[in-house]
């Protein structure tokens, strides 16, 4: 791990690898954790990744050596935590199992034909591939509530597509690489799209405004199109 890095004056990167390494996951909750449960005046914002943590302060309220200084206690404090053991590192690191329904269909799944096609499977067993995976919290960023997950199995890791589409709808279910993800909102976006989940991943009225934190488990369930539209799905026409 390397040290505290200056990105401008008022942030400051902290790295931990160089490559996503889901060992790292738990390690990056905890520091994070520990630095928001200071409550330090002088920082204003942490911003967790797959190998970095990205701190947002104050520089008239603290300097960059302090800020060292409240980040190696963290990091050593998460670190103790660690070496107490794998079990409880997990729970340490705030890991909780988040469970997501999703609708599998190519009226919703436009690129569930597609990925079928080049892994050589079925699109039942690309589905099946997708939803029997547990999936870690990796980053939360892109869009309010749009979180990172790892790892999608290999036979269905498939890239992004090279021309975004210009509007995906919320709920969309998608595979970029090795990674998925569930778009919270309407937005552009060039993540193969699988599925739906009707179920609201960013209220910001409420908190937490987002189910998700660095470290917690995923699993998707499959259920039927009249239960996704029971649960407040939508069937977005001609948006492919």
């Amino acid at each position: 791990m390397r040290g505290l890095q200056p990105v401008s004056e008022t942030n400051a990167i902290l790295y931990f690898g160089d490559k996503i390494d889901l060992a790292l996951t738990p390690l990056i909750g905890k520091v994070v954790e520990h630095l928001r449960l200071m409550s330090h005046p002088g920082i204003r914002e942490v911003i967790p990744s797959y190998t970095s943590i990205l701190i947002e302060y104050h520089p008239l309220r603290m300097t960059f050596g302090e800020l060292e200084e409240l980040v190696a206690q963290s990091v050593s404090l998460a670190e103790a935590s660690a070496s107490a053991g794998r079990a409880s590192r997990a729970k340490s690191a705030g890991s909780r199992l988040i469970t997501l329904p999703v609708y599998y269909a190519p009226e919703v799944g436009p690129d569930l034909a597609a990925i079928a096609e080049r892994s050589g499977l079925s699109i039942e067993q690309v589905i099946e591939h997708h939803y029997q995976q547990s999936y870690t919290v990796c980053a939360i960023g892109f869009a309010p509530g749009f979180a990172f997950l790892a790892a999608v199995d290999d036979s269905i890791a498939t890239p992004r597509h090279a021309e975004p589409r210009k509007r995906v709808p919320p709920g969309s279910v998608g595979i970029a690489n090795h990674q998925t993800a569930v778009y919270p909102a309407a937005s552009p976006g060039g993540w193969q799209i699988i599925g739906n989940c009707p179920q609201p991943l960013f209220l910001p009225d409420q908190q937490p405004m987002t189910p998700f934190q660095v470290g917690d488990t995923v699993k998707f369930s499959p259920i039927t199109r009249q239960a996704f539209l029971s649960q407040g799905g939508e069937i977005w026409p001609d948006w492919t």
